[in-house]
């Protein structure tokens, strides 16, 4: 055996089989991470889609989305194997003129979604599931604030009552005058009094204490608002666009009761639908999807802005 052939037989061949044998298991090393990162998505797509989409409206419009996920699939299938292009093409073009469009129509849900994520308490509130029970305190937010706003609207005395949500953060530290008040109509009576200091600003609501008094809110800047609404009805809608609260409105001119969500205005004829949406809006109702916490709400879109 000469030099060269025990060289090739006793070091490059055995290095040459650990270097395949090393790749397989890295290949198989892979293989397994791959499958643990599909899991791990599986798993958190499955939890989001649980908590806050199954059995809500917007169930029906995330399928869709899957629809169009499937169809992109498809298009990319049939590029590449160069089979049916033309229809691959036409496909993948009105997937993306589809996913521009809900970009722009759904502006406002992602920027809520963005200041929602943004919070400090974002991964705490995601993991909390809010089982906590209606204790007598509780049930007395909503009677206060009806019977108060039953006051305001028979009187015609505006009003602006900001409903805070769990961890939204609405930055009034430098406007108004700060309470940290417990809740009652007779303190809500007082504030919106006629020629007091505070009647023209907004109350701002946590729970059940009245955090801010005289709060300046941001003006809506939607151009298609109707001429009618005056500065309170706007400040109302501006404040539920970059927020996730709610607001109360009594109307001034006409003592008309209206709350403002995510944007839209609903005006109210019928205390007991206000109260109902109220026990909704603070999270006293019984209804299990009422319960269900919500990121974007698409429906919202579907019928009149304005009502």
């Amino acid at each position: 055996m000469d030099f060269s052939t025990y060289i090739h037989q006793f070091l490059i061949r055995p290095f040459h089989d650990f270097l395949i044998d090393s790749a397989g298991g890295l290949s198989a090393s892979f293989a397994l991470l791959s499958i643990l990162q599909v899991l791990i998505l599986a798993g958190i797509l499955i939890f989001v889609y649980r908590k806050y989409i199954k059995g809500t409206h917007s169930e029906s419009l995330v399928r869709g989305l899957f629809v169009l996920l499937i169809l992109w699939g498809v298009s990319e299938l049939f590029i590449r194997f160069n089979f049916l292009q033309i229809i691959g093409m036409f496909l993948k073009m009105l997937v993306t003129f589809i996913t521009v469009s809900l970009i722009v129509i759904f502006q406002p849900e992602m920027r809520r979604f963005l200041g929602y994520i943004g919070q400090s308490d974002f991964f705490v509130n995601i993991f909390n599931k809010n089982d906590e029970k209606k204790s007598s305190n509780e049930i007395n937010v909503v009677k206060e604030l009806i019977e108060a706003i039953k006051y305001l609207s028979k009187t015609k005395t505006g009003a602006l009552i900001v409903l805070k949500s769990k961890g939204d953060n609405l930055n009034q530290n430098d406007v108004g005058v700060k309470l940290d008040a417990l809740l009652s109509q007779e303190l809500l009576l007082t504030i919106f009094h006629p020629n007091t200091p505070l009647h023209d600003g907004a109350v701002i609501l946590d729970k059940d204490k009245i955090v801010y008094a005289g709060a300046l809110l941001p003006l809506t800047e939607d151009p298609k608002l109707s001429w009618r609404y005056g500065t309170r009805h706007r400040a109302a809608i501006g404040i539920t666009e970059i927020s996730d609260c709610a607001c109360i409105v009594v109307s001034e001119e006409t003592g008309d009761v209206s709350i403002a969500t995510e944007g839209v205005l609903k005006k109210y004829e019928d205390l007991g639908n206000l109260k109902a949406d109220l026990e909704r809006i603070l999270g006293y109702s019984k209804n299990d999807e009422d319960k269900k916490q919500y990121i974007f709400k698409f429906e919202n879109i579907l019928p009149s802005k304005y009502q």
